[in-house]
This record gives C-alpha cells, structure tokens and sequence, in this order.
C-alpha cells in the first residue's frame, strides 16, 4: 500500500511534524514555521457552539421500508409503494445536559429522523415521550433556563426546576412520564421515538388528515431505575453510545416499527381535546395505531463529529403529501430549529454531506449563494436571480399540503373549545394506568426532586397540581415529600 503523506492545509508536503522550526539548536520559535502556527490555529478553532439542547448525542446510518399501504391518507413518493426503501439518518440524544454530559440520566430522549427521499429530505424531530412540559414556544426559552445550569451555582438546582414546574401546570403530564418508569432509557435501542407533535398529511386527491408518529422499538423496552443509572453514569458515561456503536459493529440492528395515528382532518375541531396541543396524547381507542412500516440502522458514521455533530434537523423540512399542523410549540419549531443550525454550522450546512439532499445531483438547487464555507459549484451561466432566461430552477406550482383550516385555534386568549381540554386530565389517567409498583417508583422519583425545594409555596404550587390529576397521586406524593423534609 502507498505510504499517504502528511501535508499542510494547502497540500503541500510536511517536512517535520515532531520539532518545530527555531533559529538554531536551542533558539527561540520560528515564526517562519508555517506548519506550526497553522496547527495550533486550527486546534484552537475545532469547537464549534453546541446546541442549547440536544447536545449530546449519538447517531446512524440505514433505511426505511414501506410495509403497508397508506396512500389513501398521503402522497409523499417515499411512502407511495409497499416495498420501497429510503435511506435515513437518526439521531438520539438527551435534552438538558451539555455535550460533556453522561448518558443514563433521568431526562427525555431526541429521536430525529432525516429520510433522504427522492423529493428532498423530509426531517421528522421528535423525542421519546409522546407529550412535552409546555404547550406554548413562548415558554420554552424559560423552560429550558430553568433545567439548565444555574448562573450562580453553575449546577442545575431543584428550585428553579420545580419553580418552573410549579407555575407550568400544563407540564404534569410530562412529568408523570418524566418520573416514571420509563425517564431512564437503558440504551437508545430500547427505547421507543414519536413524532410528538400533530402533523398534516395530504393524499392525492387533496384530502387533509392530521397524524401522529409512533416508532416502537422492536428491542422491547428497557429501562434503568434511579439507582442503576447512577451507576451506569459513574462507569460508563458514554453507555448509549457505546451500546448503540457496538450493537451496529456486531450486525445486531436495532429496529423500529412506525405506526401512526389519523384523524379526518374535519373532526380537529368537535374532538374533546385540543388534538394539536403537545401536552396530550389521543388515546389510541380513538385514533388507533396503523402500521407504516419498518426503520433499520445497519451503518455507524466514520466521524462523529463530521456526521452527528454537524447533523441538522428542521421539522419545516417537509416534502410533497406532509406538512405542519397549528400545533404552537410546532410552529415554533419551525423557525427556532432551522435558525439555530445557521448560527451554528453557517448558512451553508446544508452542503455539508449528512445534511445534503440526495434528490438532487449536487445538492440543492436554488439561488442561495456565497456565505462561508460556500461549496456549490455550478455553471458559468448560473444566475442568483429568478425568474431568469438561463434554463435556472423554476417553482412547481404546487402546494406541498393541503392548507391548514385552523378551526379556531389560532386565538391568542381563545377560551377551550373541547370538553376536555385541561392540564390535569391525561396526567391523571396515565396515572391510574399503572401498576401499585410502577406508582410507589413514580411517586418516590417526584418525592426526591420535589423534597429538595426550598420554597413552600413552589413545592404547594406542585402538590396541587398531582391532586388535580387524581386524588390519590397527590396525596402519595404529598405525604412522600413530607416524610422526606421530616426525616
């Protein structure tokens, strides 16, 4: 094999890269040494600003396959055909903690999908819950404050976690997930992904259906309990990653299967719940779930830092027969998501190789131009502008979804248009879907958070808001807290 050469950024041939260059045996740095100062000027310059959230992550390569039907409901060309597969590219990741930060901790999962389809890509940014804490994008910056590290202590205190909390009654669904069994995924392969938000699908005939996604994994679910994942933390801060590296390199593919949940887009407006509101689920005895097809990762990225950590995700990246919602804390998304990768990777990561559309040769083509780092070749006879009388890209005319009736949901201050649309009732409900033993942990997990607040009336704030979801929660949970201050 030929032995490759070590070369400047330019290309040129590394004559020493062990001694750096200086005015005789002994003398003093060169400043001469061209090699050197771009070394260290570069090292100096690899870090780039990590997201808000979602830092820390871990990713991979495979395919999605169509398994059954659904071009009744859409008519995006990656699902049109039982059979047919398209490359994906996931990525995990945990929400609140820094890129540093270990991965068995208590805290809700990224689950992002970018599907490279032949009619662009199609990002699908969802998390492992089905809810989310706040219903409104507004919130989210302040929510995110709060579970981050405090500006004084440097440390993410439970006082402003529950203070938060406490004023956002909308978040106790949430956290009876968050607390629960299942606030501890084992691995990224054992646990499940949805959509989260409501999204939009179109059919061919224009048709209008809202739906939700389902990934359920076909690991089984598994779990840590606070204690395991102490552990776990402590010895292997990296266990996700390491798990999810390891089981691809042996050829064990992990698995998912998507189902998803549709809804006339007419009855949005009758259903007793605010159906694009994140803090609810719809019970699958309304809207069951239907079988889409199966998602495989078989290939790790040779760099993680070229393909997870320059990987961005955008849920305004829809494709023909899929589109937005009114879902709020989705339209949020849809700028906050695409703005946060400009600021981090420049107007031009989309050229990047993990980001780049696949449905076109060479990228994008569109009339963006220049930025830094701008790698779009094209024709001498390309022009910036349209319409142009070059041959340049022109509009298709028509409408990637069906446009949103919003049936009243767009009023700033609109009182509840649903019989059932509070903060309290779902939270209540999964509660009382669970077994003795799934409760006592659940009740414990808030307890030992919820104990440490220095504030009564934050921790009374909390309190009433588990007696809204059922009697007998809050009660649990108030004794439990009180048995801890006590003790």
């Amino acid at each position: 094999m030929t032995q490759r050469v070590l070369t400047t950024e330019s290309g040129a041939p590394v004559a020493d890269n062990q001694n750096s260059a200086t005015a005789g045996v002994g003398g003093p740095l060169l400043l001469q040494d061209q090699h050197l100062l771009e070394k260290l000027a570069r090292f100096n310059r690899e870090r780039i600003p990590e997201r808000v959230v979602h830092a820390r992550g871990s990713g991979a390569y495979g395919h999605f396959e169509v398994t059954d039907d659904v071009t009744g409901f859409t008519r995006a060309a990656f699902l049109d055909t039982v059979g047919k597969r398209t490359e994906v590219f996931l990525r995990f990741s945990t929400v609140a903690d820094s890129l540093g930060g270990a991965d068995a901790v208590r805290d809700p999962r990224g689950f992002a999908v970018k599907f490279y389809t032949q009619e662009g890509n199609y990002d699908l940014v969802g998390n492992n819950t089905p809810v989310f804490f706040v219903k409104d994008p507004i919130k989210f910056p302040d929510f995110i404050h709060s579970q981050k590290r405090d500006p004084f202590t440097g440390r993410q205190e439970p006082d402003n976690v529950w203070d938060f909390w406490a004023h956002a009654p909308e978040a106790t669904h949430q956290i009876t997930w968050l607390m629960g069994d299942r606030g501890i995924p084992a691995s990224y392969r054992h646990m499940n992904g949805y959509g989260s938000h409501t999204y939009q699908w179109t059919n061919a005939e224009g048709e209008a259906f809202f739906v939700k996604y389902h990934f359920k994994t076909n690991q089984g679910i598994r779990c840590l309990s606070s204690e395991q994942a102490a552990e776990v933390a402590g010895s292997d801060p990296d266990s996700h990653q390491t798990d999810l590296l390891q089981a691809i390199e042996r050829g064990v593919n992990p698995s998912w299967t998507l189902y998803v949940q549709i809804m006339p887009a007419a009855e949005a407006a009758d259903y007793r719940f605010n159906p694009f509101d994140l803090t609810k689920v719809w019970p699958h005895a309304d809207h069951p779930l239907r079988r889409v097809g199966r998602l495989v990762l078989d290939r790790n990225p040779d760099n993680v830092f070229a393909e997870v950590e320059q990987a961005a995700f955008s849920p305004n990246n829809f494709v023909p027969g899929i589109g937005p919602s009114p879902d709020k804390m989705l339209q949020g998304r849809l700028f906050a998501y695409a703005d946060a990768h400009r600021y981090r990777l420049g107007v031009n990561h989309t050229q990047l190789a993990v980001n780049a559309p696949k449905a076109v040769p060479g990228g994008a083509d569109n009339h963006g131009r220049d930025g830094l780092m701008a790698a779009r070749n094209g024709s001498r006879h390309d022009k910036n502008y349209e319409p142009n009388s070059y041959g340049g890209p022109v509009q298709t005319n028509a409408a990637l979804s069906a446009p949103l009736a919003l049936h009243g949901h767009t009023g700033t201050h609109a009182a509840p248009a649903h019989a059932k649309d509070d903060d309290f009732h779902q939270a209540g409900e999964l509660y009382r879907l669970m077994s003795e033993e799934e409760k006592s942990r659940l009740v414990a997990n808030i307890a030992g958070g919820l104990s440490q607040v220095t504030r009564d009336d934050v921790i009374e704030r909390n309190l009433a808001h588990f007696h809204a979801a059922d009697p007998g929660y809050g009660k649990r949970v108030e004794e439990a807290v009180r048995a801890l201050r006590e003790g």
